[in-house]
């Protein structure tokens, strides 16, 4: 976990989506060692998870089990979430489905499952949080992308769209938001291996010539990603809205 602590983050309520595996859990442990009280959506039973990180830190998430694809049950997790943490001042977008599929397969049921995971889910988690941050008075929202739609890579291009997309929404809704003080930004991680990317998709072959893209030859952990979501739900980013933050070991270089 990040050594850096984020005093503004104590007893400031977080909602996650994805937050029991992968990048997501990483994610809840970290802000969970910030003093934070964080809520989370997943589908999978995570009573285990939050009864280490309380045993750990003394500090119990609260996890609400759901579907995201299911815009009503996710709406009344957020109110759930407000209602035992009091008004949501971080969210972060973070699950996501990166099913690997080639063109001419897709049928429109895929297509629109893929859609309602990957973006159309990111939409109305924003939609639903903002009369939430606007009764704080300021929020920050991080919506997770991908370098994947950056390096055009094929195998998954519903995913890749959607990842472009999220770039778009960010923008737009930073400039919406922003006179309510609610600040708006994505997060493209590279590729981190969480345990999902080990068990799907990762081959010695595959990783190596990743890895050898990067500036910086480690691979990146889920922990890899929690520092610059902590800086961007923190009041230490409080002017930073609209932008796009990389955190991939410098496959891409942007600017």
């Amino acid at each position: 976990m990040p050594n850096a602590i984020y005093n503004d983050l104590k007893d400031a309520s977080i909602y996650i989506t994805g937050g029991g595996s992968g990048i997501g859990a990483a994610l809840t442990e970290g802000f969970v060692a910030q003093g934070a009280r964080v809520a989370f959506i997943g589908r999978s039973d995570a009573t285990t998870f939050c009864d280490e990180l309380e045993k750990k830190y003394g500090n119990r998430p609260l996890f609400l089990q759901g579907d995201i694809t299911d815009t009503t049950a996710l709406k009344v997790s957020i109110d759930k979430a407000a209602k035992v943490h009091g008004p949501i001042t971080t969210l972060i977008n973070n699950a996501a489905n990166d099913k690997r599929h080639s063109a001419e397969e897709v049928t429109t049921e895929f297509w629109d499952w893929m859609i309602e995971v990957n973006l159309k889910a990111y939409f109305f988690t924003c939609q639903a949080i903002l009369p939430h941050m606007r009764n704080a008075g300021f929020g920050s929202i991080i919506n997770f992308s991908s370098i994947s739609y950056m390096m055009g890579n094929a195998g998954y291009p519903i995913y890749t769209a959607c990842n472009s997309a999220i770039n778009g929404l960010s923008r737009s809704l930073a400039r919406e938001f922003g006179p309510y003080k609610i600040r708006v930004n994505a997060l493209a991680p590279g590729w981190v291996l969480t345990q999902k990317q080990k068990d799907l998709w990762v081959t010695e072959e595959g990783l190596t010539a990743h890895v050898a893209r990067q500036c910086l030859k480690d691979t990146l952990d889920p922990e890899d990603i929690v520092g610059g979501c902590l800086f961007l739900a923190s009041q230490s980013s409080k002017m930073m809205t609209g932008q796009a933050m990389v955190i991939d070991g410098g496959v891409v270089v942007t600017g």
